[in-house]
């Protein structure tokens, strides 16, 4: 592929999680974060995107939320599971995207606030429609989900230069 090309990224906030007495990195879904997972892994399998790559915290509550999402989805990208991902900033998850071959076009990020969102007010200079509104009025809830794009190699994403394309969230 092409660099001149538009990639995607997603930036997936894992779903609800519950508070057993377990360590934060061993947290599990709560039962409403088992059936949000499952419709924001519809919702993205309805954009049509083809993801090539998807990127995901280490943590339980991530790996269960990508497990229920990707079930949704036409065919099963290639996952790294990604130590970095959990407790990073938006500054490390685009050190972590910088990373990422130039053939991978479309990648996930199934990650943690604050940086999810962090990365996607950084990342997007500009926004379709009513996306960033609708991002700014929600927050970032569990199993939220935008989608940015940007023109470039993925060593040159850097502050300011995608596209806020769409914002989804549980109950919009």
């Amino acid at each position: 592929m092409s660099v001149a090309e538009p990639r995607t990224i997603v930036l997936f906030r894992h779903a609800k999680a519950d508070w057993p007495q377990v360590s934060d990195h061993e947290r599990p879904l709560a039962d409403r974060g088992r059936k949000e997972a499952a419709e924001a892994g519809r919702r993205l399998a309805d954009t049509g995107i083809a993801f090539d790559l998807a990127l995901c915290s280490t943590a339980v509550r991530t790996r269960e939320t990508w497990k229920l999402a990707v079930q949704e989805f036409p065919q099963r990208p290639k996952t790294v599971y990604e130590e970095r991902i959990y407790d990073a900033s938006p500054g490390e998850l685009i050190a972590v995207l910088n990373e990422t071959p130039d053939d991978a076009q479309n990648i996930l990020v199934i990650g943690h606030n604050p940086a999810i969102q962090g990365l996607a007010d950084i990342l997007a200079g500009t926004a379709e429609g009513d996306a960033r509104d609708r991002m700014s009025r929600r927050g970032f809830p569990a199993a939220a989900f935008a989608l940015l794009s940007f023109t470039g190699s993925w060593k040159s994403l850097e502050p300011g230069v995608a596209t806020l394309r769409d914002y989804w969230a549980p109950t919009e």
